[in-house]
């Protein structure tokens, strides 16, 4: 794809496999995770040779003290300077580029399946949130991909299960294989469609129909 090696020669980008690591969209989600996220990339013993960190301007300097990324080519993509169109495309074709993704469960995991980028889901909350969201929910998954695909291929750890050995092991055996869930990738944006309302709102139409 011409756009992703125009991405690639722009950012410096040389060696693969690439992980993208998206620690969600609020400093507070980013400070939470990014330990977490930096350790389970540490964990994958060198699997990934570039790490890219999509996120917008304002959240820089959050994702450099949560990720310090030690010892391997990354870039920060935020798309400073950009128009908010531009920034957005900048940011997508950041996610394209990528072998694998490890995210914050959210609508990331819809942008992801939009340039069918595998990926390895993690969220973490305190204590209280997670006794409470533990009796609210109605499915066993919240990553949007395995509800609305009615598959349960993409690996999620949420609360307690947020830790980096078990998602270095994911990251790994998703790199290695990830056929299923590009099919379910694939099935994703076919129930969803593409273009028309934001993914999101399409998404929460599929999940509520299935419920």
């Amino acid at each position: 794809d011409e756009e992703i090696d125009a991405f690639k020669a722009r950012h410096g980008i040389t060696q693969s496999p690439v992980l993208a690591i998206l620690p969600g969209s609020r400093r507070a989600e980013i400070s939470r995770l990014g330990e977490t996220f930096d350790a389970a990339f540490t964990q994958t013993k060198e699997a990934f040779k570039t790490v890219i960190v999509p996120t917008l301007p304002h959240l820089v300097e959050a994702v450099k003290a949560a990720l310090p990324l030690k010892n391997i080519a990354n870039c920060i993509v935020s798309g400073e300077g950009l128009s908010p169109e531009a920034a957005a495309r900048e940011r997508l074709v950041a996610m394209a580029c990528a072998d694998v993704a490890l995210a914050a469960s959210g609508t990331v995991s819809l942008e992801l399946a939009v340039v069918r980028t595998p990926m390895v889901i993690a969220y973490d909350m305190n204590w209280l949130s997670r006794q409470i969201i533990s009796r609210m929910l109605l499915s066993d998954t919240v990553t949007l991909v395995n509800l609305v695909s009615d598959t349960r291929v993409v690996p999620e750890f949420i609360g307690a299960d947020c830790a980096p050995p078990p998602i270095a092991n994911a990251l790994i055996k998703t790199l290695q294989n990830p056929t299923a869930q590009l099919d379910a990738l694939d099935r994703t944006m076919e129930r969803l469609g593409r273009g028309g309302d934001a993914p999101g709102l399409r998404a929460a139409r599929a999940v509520l129909a299935r419920l």
